[in-house]
């Protein structure tokens, strides 16, 4: 199997897009908004027909990432209901959890985004806050080389 970043990478290329809305959209994946209480959210399938649940409480900021992280389940776990993503699961070692909260983080914060940030002063942690991923899960970029000396932690 191809690598997260490599599949990202594709996927980005193909919609010509790194907005997990609009991904979700074009591969005909379901968005539901509902009062979901604690939970932030999760994928399911019906009949092939596949489903990213959102919690409707949540900013907007949050609900980008959550949406990422419910595509990553839909694209690299398609035939698995995922368990329910809270706030205390968030961090999860779980490899299906950890595999979704990698594609999150390489959708939202691809290379030529944190490119475009070089020597303005940012940390990794300001451009991860500016494009919905939080701080605690920056440790799961797979920065390449000339990323990666661009930031300080």
């Amino acid at each position: 199997m191809k690598g997260i970043k490599e599949i990202v990478r594709q996927l980005i290329k193909k919609h010509r897009s790194n907005d997990p809305f609009q991904i979700a959209k074009e591969k005909n994946i379901i968005i539901l908004f509902a009062e979901l209480g604690t939970t932030f959210g999760f994928y399911s399938s019906y009949k092939r027909i596949q489903f990213i649940h959102l919690n409707n409480q949540l900013d907007e900021m949050m609900q980008r990432f959550v949406c990422a992280h419910e595509l990553g389940h839909a694209i690299l776990h398609p035939k698995s209901n995922t368990p329910f993503l809270r706030a205390n699961t968030l961090f999860s070692v779980e490899k299906l959890e950890v595999e979704a909260n990698t594609f999150a983080v390489e959708l939202l914060l691809p290379d030529d985004v944190i490119d475009q940030y070089q020597d303005t002063g940012l940390t990794i942690y300001d451009v991860a806050k500016m494009y919905s991923v939080p701080q605690e899960l920056v440790y799961l970029k797979n920065f390449n080389t000339k990323t990666k000396r661009i930031f300080l932690y």
